[in-house]
C-alpha cells in the first residue's frame, strides 16, 4: 500500500469541501490520505468529513499567523492546499516558512496573487492583450467622473455595473439599470438582487468626501465559463471548461464539462503573462475574462480525472508537470454536476450523522 499522506486545507466550511475531501480521499492511486481541516467556524461543514479539525482566527486576523504555523509545526502536513480566497494572500506570505517544516504550499508567488485579486489591475495587465479579451471598464476617483463614465459606457441605454477593487464573491458588486424601479426591486425581486437605479448610488454617495474605490465596467453577457487550470512556471498543463448553469447561494449549482479551445487558448495567454501555480480558476463571460481565483474551487470529478489530486501529487513531488498535462485527453466533455444542500445533526460531544 502507498505511504500515507497528510493534507490540511483551509475553509472547511466552504460549499465545496465536503465533496473536496471526499474526492481526495477516493483518489484514483488508492493512496491513504488523511484530512486536517481549518475553518474559523467550529461548527464548520467540513469538521465531520476531516480526520481532525482544528479552529483558526480570522484570516489575517489577530492571532492567525502564529496559529496556522503552529498547526503546521505540529501536524507536520505533507501539503497545504488553499480553498478559501480569504487566506491566499496570507499563506503566500508565510510559503517560505512553511515549507521549512517540510509542508508543500499549493499557492502561487504572493505579487502574482496581488494582481489577479485586484480587478481594476489585472484588466489593465491584459488590456492590450488581443487574446485576453476583457470588459470595458473605468476608475472613476468621484461621483462626478463615475456619472461621466457610466454615460460614456451607454448607460441609461445600456445597463453598467460596478465592483471594488479587491473584493470578494458578489460584496459590493451591483448593476445599473433603469429596467426597474424601486417599487419593482422591492415588490418583485430578492432582497439579494444585484440590480439598484442610479439615483439610489447617487443618494448614497452624494456629499461624501471619501468616494469608494470602485471600478465601472460593461455588463458582460453571453456564456459564462469556469476555466479550471493547473498551472506551472508559465504553463497552463491542464484546463477544463465548466459551464456555468445556474447559481445557489453564491456558487454553481450547475454546469457541465464543455469543449471551448478559445477559452483553453486565453487561458494559456494568461498564464505566459501571470505565471500562477497549481489550482485556479478563471471566469469568462461572452469570452471576455471577468476575474481569476487563485485557489481550488468547484471541479466536475471523475473516476480518472482528480485536479486538486493531481495539484497535490504535482507539489508533493509524486507526479511530473508532463504526466499533469497527459489527463487533457481524460477531460468527458458533456459530464454534468449538481450541487444539492444536505444536513449533518450532532451531539453536543461531537458525535453525528447525516
Amino acid at each position: 500500500m502507498s505511504a500515507l499522506r497528510k493534507i490540511m486545507l483551509t475553509a472547511a466550511g466552504a460549499p465545496q469541501t465536503p465533496t473536496l475531501i471526499r474526492h481526495l480521499r477516493q483518489n484514483s492511486d488508492e493512496m491513504p490520505v488523511e484530512i486536517v481541516a481549518l475553518d474559523m467556524n467550529p461548527e464548520a461543514v467540513g469538521r465531520f468529513f476531516a480526520d481532525r479539525f482544528y479552529p483558526i482566527p480570522q484570516a489575517g486576523g489577530e492571532g492567525y499567523r502564529e496559529r496556522i504555523l503552529e498547526l503546521v509545526g505540529s501536524e507536520r502536513p505533507d501539503a497545504f492546499l488553499n480553498v478559501s480566497g480569504n487566506d491566499v494572500p496570507h499563506i503566500a506570505r508565510m510559503k517560505p516558512e512553511l515549507e521549512t517544516l517540510g509542508t508543500a504550499v499549493l499557492c502561487s508567488d504572493h505579487d502574482d496573487i496581488e494582481l489577479v485579486n485586484n480587478k481594476y489591475r489585472l484588466y489593465e495587465h491584459f488590456s492590450d492583450d488581443p487574446d485576453v479579451p476583457v470588459p470595458k471598464f473605468g476608475w472613476p476617483k468621484s461621483l462626478d467622473e463615475f456619472l461621466l463614465l457610466a454615460k460614456e459606457m451607454g448607460y441609461p441605454e445600456r445597463d453598467v455595473c460596478f465592483k471594488p477593487h479587491v473584493g470578494k464573491g458578489s460584496r459590493g458588486f451591483r448593476i445599473l439599470s433603469e429596467r426597474f424601479d424601486r417599487r419593482d426591486l422591492l415588490l418583485n425581486h430578492k432582497p439579494i438582487s444585484r440590480y439598484m437605479t442610479l439615483e439610489d448610488f447617487v443618494s448614497i454617495f452624494d456629499d461624501v468626501d471619501d468616494f469608494p474605490e470602485l471600478m465601472l465596467m460593461e455588463v458582460a453577457a453571453g456564456e459564462e465559463i469556469d476555466a479550471m487550470t493547473i498551472g506551472w512556471d508559465g504553463e497552463a498543463l491542464l484546463t477544463t471548461c465548466k459551464s456555468r448553469e445556474s447559481n445557489r447561494w453564491g456558487v454553481i449549482d450547475l454546469g457541465a464539462h464543455v469543449d471551448r479551445p478559445e477559452i483553453i487558448k486565453s487561458v494559456a495567454a494568461i498564464c505566459r503573462r501571470v505565471p500562477l501555480k497549481y489550482n485556479f480558476s478563471i471566469q469568462f463571460i461572452g469570452g471576455k475574462l471577468i476575474e481569476i481565483n487563485p485557489r481550488t474551487s468547484t471541479f466536475i470529478f471523475q473516476d480518472d480525472l482528480n485536479e486538486p489530486w493531481l495539484a497535490l501529487k504535482l507539489a508533493m513531488g509524486l507526479i511530473t508537470p508532463q504526466e499533469v498535462e497527459s489527463h487533457q485527453s481524460n477531460v468527458r466533455i458533456g459530464r454534468r454536476m449538481v450541487r444539492y444542500m444536505d444536513q449533518i445533526f450532532f451531539e453536543p460531544d461531537g458525535t453525528w450523522q447525516m
